[in-house]
């Protein structure tokens, strides 16, 4: 039996309801701000259904879906998934270079957010 259904598309976080039920991730001791694209979250809805609330996210390629940003020079080591030579899926970190945080990007993404 169907189920009744509202689907929202979003095209990206500035979208009304790019952000909902996405929580906000917890801050690394390692990454300084919140990532100025995704405000935090790491990912946000590409497709919500606001009725069920079924979504479809996107992980945000700015912070790799960490929700901060490292501002300082230092590599920022990533839990990734490679295939092993033996041909098995294994974890490793990744080392991604970061990128420095410009002023107007942190203004933009506060470290407490508003009430």
């Amino acid at each position: 039996m169907p189920h009744a259904s509202n689907v929202v598309t979003c095209d990206g976080p500035d979208c009304p309801h790019a952000f909902d039920l996405v929580p906000l991730q917890p801050r690394n001791g390692s990454l300084d701000a919140r990532c100025p694209q995704c405000l935090g979250h790491g990912q946000w809805n590409v497709e919500i259904d606001l009725v069920s609330f079924r979504c479809k996210r996107a992980i945000c390629a700015r912070c790799y879906g960490a929700g901060w940003v490292e501002t300082g020079n230092d590599p920022v080591e990533l839990p990734d998934i490679e295939l092993a030579p033996e041909g098995y899926p294994r974890w490793v970190t990744r080392p991604v270079p970061s990128e420095d945080v410009a002023d107007e990007d942190r203004s933009a993404a506060p470290l407490i957010p508003p009430a």
